[in-house]
């Protein structure tokens, strides 16, 4: 019974046309100020915050007045000391801030991507994220951002705003499934000057 049900499907499939694989998808032609730029125009489209910072230290500057309206923070754990807020650590649940250091961005969406080490419920749980990128890690597309990950994560997240959805009414409302707050810092700093400490430095607030 088994052969000839697939004698069957064999002869079925003798006259099919075959399907041809798509061809290789090519980097796009975009310059690295053109992927930035449209990157940022994209962030805005999407409803995000977003701040160019020339330097480390303008980042530490921006983020020491940034920080002052928040009472506690949850860190990425791939997030670099010299960009960690002075804020007493919180649980992601009970922070009003999360912080990320994001491995890449991509300009023809507006998304930054990050990694499953700095952790979902960092991403996820506070109402205002906060993401740097490494100016250097923009991307005009999403495949020449996966195609620069020397070491890929085992799950990635692609955040292009703030969580929003309109499911019930048709009316849009932010902050649904995620931080109804996304602020994209984009540093332009070599991320080989940025080290990637291994655990927090601080202790969580009891």
């Amino acid at each position: 019974m088994r052969e000839r049900i697939l004698a069957r499907i064999r002869r079925a499939l003798e006259h099919r046309p075959r399907l041809e694989l798509p061809p290789s998808l090519e980097p796009a032609s975009l310059a690295p100020a053109e992927a930035r730029a449209l990157f940022l125009r994209r962030l805005e489209e999407n409803g995000a915050e977003a701040v160019v910072l020339e330097s480390l230290e303008a980042a530490q500057a921006w983020l020491a007045g940034f920080a002052q309206t928040f009472e506690g923070v949850a860190l990425g754990e791939g997030l670099p000391a010299a960009l960690r807020p002075a804020l007493p650590l919180r649980p992601p649940e009970e922070a009003p801030l999360g912080v990320s250091w994001a491995l890449g961005a991509v300009a023809e969406t507006g998304t930054v991507v990050l990694g499953s080490r700095e952790g979902r419920r960092v991403q996820l749980l506070p109402p205002t994220h906060l993401v740097f990128v490494p100016g250097s890690r923009v991307y005009a597309t999403l495949y020449e951002a996966l195609l620069s990950l020397s070491h890929r994560p085992s799950a990635l997240a692609l955040h292009s705003g703030p969580s929003k959805s309109a499911d019930i009414g048709q009316i849009m409302v932010k902050g649904v499934h995620g931080p109804g707050r996304l602020v994209v810092a984009l540093v332009d700093q070599s991320p080989s000057d940025l080290q990637t400490p291994e655990a927090p430095q601080a202790k969580l607030e009891q």
